[in-house]
Order: C-alpha cells, then structure tokens, then sequence
C-alpha cells in the first residue's frame, strides 16, 4: 500500500485540490493508498476539509516540518510512503513512474519541479537552474519525496535537527541506503513563496545562509519563508 503524508499549516485555501489530485491519480492507476494530512497547529479549516475528502487525519502542534512529516509517517500503514506538500498536485504519470522506480530497485527518489501561478521569467529561469543543480546532486525537492517504509526506518526518518533542508538530508540520507533517483516527470507546485516574499527577503536568508551555514536551518529565527504568517496573494 502507497501511504501518502501531507504536513499542512493553515492550508485550507488549497488542499482540496491537492487532494482531488492525488484521488483522481490514484483512481487512475487504481493502487492501494491511503492520505494521511498532518495538521500542524491549524488555526482554520484545514483538518474538516481533509476530512471531507477521505483523508485521514493526525492534528499536532510542532510547527516544525521534520517533526511533522515524521509523525505522519509513524501513523501511516504503508509499505511506500510519498511526501506530498499540501501546495503540490500529482499526477498519475509522476506516481507511475515513482512506483516503476521503487520496481526497478530504487529505495526512493523526487521529481523535477514545476511552478504553477504566475511567474516572472526571472523566477522560472531561477527555479530550472535550481532544478538542474538538484538532479546532478541527486537532492529531491520536499514538495515530492518517495521512499520504501524500509529505507526509511534505515535512513532514521526526516532528521529533526533542521527545521528547513530537511528534504536535503533525508535525499542524502536514502541515497546511503540504495539508488536515489530524480525522475524527470515534474512535479507542480505553487510559487506562492516567491510571489508573497520579497526579493529582498529572499537575500537575507542567502545571506545568513552564508555567514552561519548549516547552523540557521537548526532555529525557526531566520526562516520567515517557513514559519511566518502566511501571505496569501491567491489560493495556491
């Protein structure tokens, strides 16, 4: 059984539709699943619409996206778990060639990443340049991460010493236990994070990213993109 783990915060503007995606792409492959939406600390209606689509749901309060996903993953009865953010919609060619890989004798993997929304061109050329230095460095985006159940507990779960990269150590992480593949069928997510955050806001994490390296990923202090209010400028 395919278990899929969503971390949601105050996503109530958008998970259904991440929701119907994975139905309808499920439906299509017609394989065994379950969705389990974890609510973090919601303060809306993210938990009663999850319900109203058939999704299971675990209600925590860590506000801490490791913690979070691996909670969900400790609920989940799966022998294959996808990691799915609640912004992201998946199709039934991404989950077919994931499922094709594990198949193959890969222990997980991601995808490619395609913006949905408007976008500046500047942010598209960004986000491929982005997407090509992942591939070669074998790190799967977190919006899409697939794995076995068992190379998960190998790999120790989502490393909750970062409350950002995470995705980046769990990549490194699964491709210790076996292949780690990047499919080139993407993924789509929202840019919402670069339509709602500024340019200017974009460089001050760079730039403490610089002088403090892996050490401003382990407090929530300069991770506004992540932990801050929420801007909407649209549903996605």
């Amino acid at each position: 059984m395919i278990s899929f783990v969503i971390p949601a915060h105050d996503e109530a503007r958008g998970i259904r539709r991440t929701l119907d995606a994975l139905q309808a792409a499920m439906a299509a492959l017609q394989l065994e699943h379950e969705i389990v939406v974890v609510a973090d600390a919601c303060s809306d209606e993210t938990a009663a619409i999850a319900r109203a689509c058939g999704a299971r749901v675990l209600v925590v309060d860590h506000r801490h996206i490791a913690a979070t996903r691996n909670s969900g993953a400790r609920h989940a009865g799966g022998d294959c778990l996808v990691f799915v953010d609640a912004d992201t919609c998946v199709d039934a060619g991404l989950l077919s060639a994931a499922m094709a890989a594990l198949r193959d004798g890969a222990v997980g993997g991601g995808a490619m990443v395609q913006l949905s929304g408007t976008t500046t061109l500047y942010q598209r050329v960004a986000v491929r340049v982005l997407g090509w230095a992942f591939r070669v460095t074998g790190i799967a985006p977190g919006c899409f991460i697939f794995c076995t159940r068992a190379a998960f507990n190998a790999a120790g779960g989502f490393d909750e010493r970062y409350f950002a990269g995470e995705d980046v150590a769990i990549s490194r992480a699964l491709a210790r236990q076996g292949r780690f593949v990047i499919l080139r069928e993407p993924v789509s997510t929202s840019a919402r994070k670069l339509r709602t955050f500024t340019t200017r806001e974009h460089l001050h994490l760079l730039w403490q990213f610089a002088l403090r390296g892996r050490r401003v990923l382990h407090t929530r202090q300069h991770l506004q993109l992540w932990y801050t209010r929420r801007r909407h400028d649209d549903p996605r």
